[in-house]
């Protein structure tokens, strides 16, 4: 049944219902999975800097951001790449889809790294987002406005416009990115989780970047490893189990006294 929903009106939204409603789930598993959380509940609540009623008002800020940028894009590009690509074949979709996944990672990462060592980038800006120490799934979009802008509103159009996808593919493209980025942030390692099983880039890994040690490692997001592997940015870690329950992430290199 035809809604009268356009696409590009679902490629602006879907996203940000996702976002919700998928951190939602991560929430309330996270109630009843004290082991498999990668820190405690109470180490959440305690060590973050930030609470977590102005994590939902910053992400509700870039989301509205978001919003803003995906519907003027649409209205430049959207017609063009609708009439051509609507009924792309499933080979041409796969291709657009990598594409996306590939140039999203290549900005993010060269962004996000440049952002770290810059010590004004990172101290004005890109220090909000690691004001979560303990990271969890609503708080994957929290940054400074700036940064928002530049990493992933900015990150997303380019991935939008080199791959040629059309607005109905990027509804499920960036639906798709946003539940990887709520994952890798989520603080749960749990069982048969599909993301952890096709993807080295995950909850595990993105923690190690959030703690003091692993500051100016693993930048790599939100699908691949492989900037960090070709650039001395990857850092090895295992994951432990704790003896009263749930997992610890662990660097096992020297790396962490660079």
């Amino acid at each position: 049944m035809d809604l009268g929903i356009s696409d590009e009106l679902l490629g602006t939204f879907a996203p940000i219902v996702v976002y919700w409603i998928y951190s939602g789930i991560y929430v309330v598993l996270g109630l009843f999975s004290e082991n498999y959380r990668l820190h405690s509940k109470q180490d959440e609540d305690e060590k973050n800097l930030v609470s977590k009623f102005s994590v939902v008002k910053g992400v509700l800020l870039q989301q509205v951001v978001q919003a803003v940028v995906a519907t003027l894009l649409f209205m430049v590009a959207g017609n063009d790449s609708q009439d051509t690509n609507q009924n792309a074949s499933l080979l041409v979709s796969a291709r657009q889809f990598i594409t996306g996944m590939l140039v999203m990672d290549t900005w993010q990462y060269f962004m996000h790294r440049y952002m770290h060592h810059n010590k004004f980038l990172y101290k004005h800006i890109h220090s909000r987002h690691h004001r979560l120490i303990v990271p969890y799934s609503f708080g994957a979009m929290y940054n400074h406005p700036v940064e928002g802008l530049l990493l992933d509103t900015i990150g997303g159009a380019l991935s939008f416009l080199i791959s040629g996808m059309s607005p109905r593919a990027s509804i499920f493209f960036f639906s798709f990115a946003t539940m990887k980025t709520v994952d890798d942030h989520c603080g749960l390692w749990l069982p048969g989780n599909l993301f952890h099983i096709f993807f080295n880039n995950n909850s595990a890994y993105h923690d190690i970047h959030h703690q003091l040690y692993g500051n100016k490692y693993n930048y790599s997001q939100p699908f691949f490893v492989m900037w960090d592997r070709i650039l001395g940015t990857y850092m090895p870690y295992t994951l432990d189990k704790k003896a009263g329950g749930g997992f610890e992430t662990r660097p096992c290199t020297d790396q962490k006294d660079d």
